[in-house]
């Protein structure tokens, strides 16, 4: 199974970007989705943006992600 975690591009430069999540940084590589603009939320994969995605999916997929987590402890 493959999981792809949203994550904001806060920088960039020519292939490679850093992106955040709740105030983790990550320096991964723009080569895939070279379009990448700061301020977009990325799916980030194995160190690679793989695609663009909207606030709102970035958003929902963080709470279930979050959600995923919780019911994992409480088990």
């Amino acid at each position: 199974m493959c999981l792809a975690i949203p994550m904001k591009l806060m920088e960039r430069d020519e292939v490679s970007g850093v992106v955040e999540l709740r105030g983790v940084r990550r320096t991964v590589s723009l080569m895939l989705l070279p379009e990448a603009k700061v301020g977009d939320h990325l799916l980030i994969h194995a160190g690679y943006a793989i695609v663009s995605v909207d606030e709102e999916e970035a958003a929902e997929t963080i709470r279930i992600l979050e959600q995923m987590v919780g019911d994992e402890e409480t088990t």
